[in-house]
């Protein structure tokens, strides 16, 4: 894979730059930490070289001075509500969250409850933490927040929450997802901080919008069409611009609240710290990219794949028009189309010749290898075979997977199961791989070649079953599909 970001740059030039922002208070920066801190895998595309991971490798750098606050919402807990990516619901994630700092050496100060007004599912949570032997705090809404700022800025507003007790010079605030109340919680803490006569200090770090990068950078791009169902678009900072002359980049919702803002901090302290949004930001990583050529079609592909998935999800109705419209119009922004990913075209032409469904792959190095549907395998799984094979350097004519492997999964299937279709899965394939290899070398070959997948980019002509999905994130390709049904079945 071509590398176009600095990752080593980018940790230590990042971990500095914090280090500076907590200089310049009184020894104590409330850090608002947004996105994902463990598997930024966004990120990850449209930087090549950024490793998943490599916010939390930053932090990890500061671990000494950093302490870590997880923010919940007490309403996401009453509804359970379910991130996305991980099919698991915000109150179990910070547990998860928990865990995954503590592995990694990072101290996790207390669990922040915010929006309470006395829900069951909060006050059991609540309980459930403190039986773990975890501090919880309780934050209240404000009524009028975010614009009824002497309220807000008083005893009865944050002055009614709960003061978070924290030892460390840097406290990095986090969530499960977006909406959780982050901000709110850094700022309710200057308010406190100060009342005790400490001058803290608050920052943000969000990766995108990149704000010394142009704003219709495919980079920036990327990250409106992440973000296409929230209607985030990236924009000028205005305020950056009048202050100081110079043009960056932020997103519209940082830029409307500044003004908010602003009036908040110069209640607290009497004067703003910040002359605008891109002020408030710590993110270095405009500085690590090293080759902006593939950065730029990394996105551009990004843009594409995030595009297929918002086709597929108008059909199954989790995503909408709007977002489908959208994404459009970035493409036209980006001067791309569908047809600039190569297996796309790959799948759509193998599927046109055989009349039936058909996926396709790209390989490292640029190669490209299809599958179709036959008597024997669903398109997805003879594609794995096929570029296994390819991988291992193995003659296509050639079988790696013994009969006597597939007939028992197809009877277990049509006899056992009552399924109709004695076709194989990918999980299915590989299983049946995995039992051929341990008496065949030939196959042991091949099943050692699943690796070299991660990172690949595949299309398939047709939707694809839950199953088969899930099998090509766990080896880490990146999947688009034609928003198209196999069957027209209605059940």
């Amino acid at each position: 894979m071509k590398i176009g970001f600095d990752n080593e740059k980018y940790l230590s030039m990042q971990s500095e730059h914090i280090k500076e922002r907590i200089s310049k208070f009184d020894n104590k920066l409330y850090l608002e930490f947004g996105g994902k801190l463990f598997d930024d895998y966004h990120a990850s595309r449209v930087l090549p070289g950024f490793a998943p991971d490599s916010k939390l490798r930053m932090l990890m750098q500061l671990s000494e001075h950093a302490e870590i606050v997880i923010v919940i919402s007490a309403g996401d807990i009453e509804k359970n509500k379910v991130r996305g990516d991980l099919g698991i619901t915000y109150d179990i994630d910070v547990l998860r969250l928990i865990d995954a700092f503590r592995s990694r050496g990072l101290f996790v100060g207390s669990v922040v409850i915010t929006q309470y007004s006395g829900q069951s599912s909060a006050n059991a949570f609540k309980a459930k933490l403190e039986g773990l032997g975890i501090r919880v705090y309780i934050h209240y809404p404000i009524e009028g927040y975010p614009s009824n700022i002497p309220l807000i800025v008083s005893d009865e507003g944050y002055g009614r929450n709960e003061y978070i007790e924290t030892s460390r010079p840097l406290v990095v605030v986090t969530a499960p997802g977006p909406g959780s109340g982050k901000m709110a919680t850094c700022l309710s803490q200057l308010y406190h901080e100060h009342k005790r006569g400490i001058h803290a200090g608050y920052a943000k770090f969000e990766t995108f919008p990149i704000w010394n990068i142009p704003l219709k950078h495919p980079v920036n791009l990327a990250y409106e069409a992440a973000t296409a169902d929230l209607n985030d678009v990236n924009m000028i900072d205005p305020f950056h611009l009048e202050a100081y002359g110079e043009t960056t980049v932020n997103y519209n919702r940082d830029v409307e609240i500044f003004p908010v803002l602003s009036a908040i901090f110069e209640r607290i302290f009497g004067k703003c710290p910040y002359q605008s949004p891109t002020d408030m930001g710590v993110n270095m990583a405009g500085n690590c990219i090293v080759d902006d050529e593939v950065c730029r079609e990394a996105s551009k592909q990004e843009i594409i794949r995030r595009y297929y998935q918002a086709l597929a999800g108008r059909l199954e109705e989790t995503s909408t028009d709007e977002e489908v419209f959208k994404l459009e119009l970035l493409m036209k922004q980006a001067g791309i189309s569908p047809e600039n990913r190569k297996v796309t075209v790959a799948a759509k032409e193998r599927s046109e010749q055989t009349g039936g469904p058909a996926a396709a792959i790209e390989l490292e190095d640029g190669r490209i290898i299809t599958g179709k549907t036959s008597d024997l395998l669903g398109a997805s799984a003879a594609l794995l075979l096929n570029t296994l094979k390819e991988l291992a350097g193995i003659q296509h004519k050639l079988h790696v997977i013994s009969p006597v492997a597939i007939e028992p999964i197809q009877k277990l299937k049509t006899e056992y199961l009552g399924s109709k279709n004695p076709r194989l899965h990918t999980d299915e394939v590989l299983i049946a791989l995995s039992s051929s290899a341990a008496t065949s070398d030939v196959a042991k070959l091949a099943l050692e070649q699943l690796p070299k997948l991660k990172g690949c980019q595949v299309h398939s002509s047709v939707m694809l079953s839950s199953v088969d999905k899930k099998i090509f994130k766990k080896l880490g390709v990146q999947l688009t599909t034609e928003p198209v049904y196999e069957h027209k079945k209605l059940y």
